[in-house]
């Protein structure tokens, strides 16, 4: 089991940057699979990007590819989400989320696959 602990977010305005970061406790950080979610007022949680177990891999959603970097460092338990050029429409709580599914081979955008999800960080972008 996994608990995750986000930090970072905030406001900003567009076209300005944020870093938002995912402390892992536990022992076996790089056993899981790393995915970041976003979840807007009156929308449904919304895929944002992915980063494989060794972080050899990332894939990202359109909306945001080109203008957001997913990393991880496994030696200390952490997963970063750096946002750049960031858009009012950016403006969510962002969520990072952990899977050890043993079927999923690299990685999922699926919410349902991953077990355990940290509390979320509010990212607003002004215009």
């Amino acid at each position: 089991q996994v608990q995750l602990v986000e930090s970072g977010g905030g406001l900003v305005q567009a076209g300005g940057s944020l870093r938002v970061s995912c402390a892992a406790s536990g022992r076996t950080f790089s056993s899981y699979i790393m995915g970041w979610f976003r979840q807007a007022p009156g929308k449904e949680r919304e895929f944002v990007g992915v980063i494989t177990r060794s972080g050899g891999m990332t894939y990202y959603a359109d909306s945001v590819k080109g203008r957001f970097t997913i990393s991880r460092d496994n030696a200390k338990n952490t997963a970063s989400l750096q946002m750049n050029s960031l858009k009012p429409e950016d403006t969510a709580v962002y969520y990072c989320a952990a899977s050890s599914r043993p079927w999923l081979l690299s990685w999922t955008a699926l919410p349902n696959e991953y077990q355990y999800w940290g509390q979320g960080t509010q990212v607003t972008v002004s215009s």
